[in-house]
């Protein structure tokens, strides 16, 4: 299992991995607006229903915001399900290099900090 970062983690707590990745990846970098009684017409509600949209404007707050990206979250996702390097390139649109550089080893001459 990959550990999930603090800042995607209301995202994935609330979604689940699967929709939580796609959510990420469709509004990933672009700002959204929650609400606690949503009207049915964003995409952010089309793509994981009303009660969803309630719970996650109920963990993160209601108003606009942007979403991160989790680009490298992601990419250690795919890894882990067999992905190669290319095809999560392509995926995240990014280069190989910059995925190879999210999947290598964190240096073992830093301190874990929990």
């Amino acid at each position: 299992m990959i550990r999930v970062p603090a800042q995607l983690a209301p995202y994935i707590d609330v979604l689940g991995l699967d929709l939580g990745i796609e959510f990420l990846l469709k509004f990933g970098g672009s700002y959204i607006h929650l609400s606690e009684k949503p009207q049915g017409r964003s995409d952010v509600t089309t793509l994981i229903g009303p009660e969803q949209t309630v719970a996650l404007a109920k963990r993160i707050g209601s108003g606009s915001f942007r979403v991160h990206t989790g680009k490298p979250f992601i990419a250690r996702h795919f890894q882990a399900k067999g992905w190669t390097t290319n095809a999560i390139a392509r995926h995240l649109h990014v280069t190989d290099v910059t995925v190879r550089s999210w999947l290598k080893p964190p240096d073992d001459r830093q301190l874990v900090l929990l």
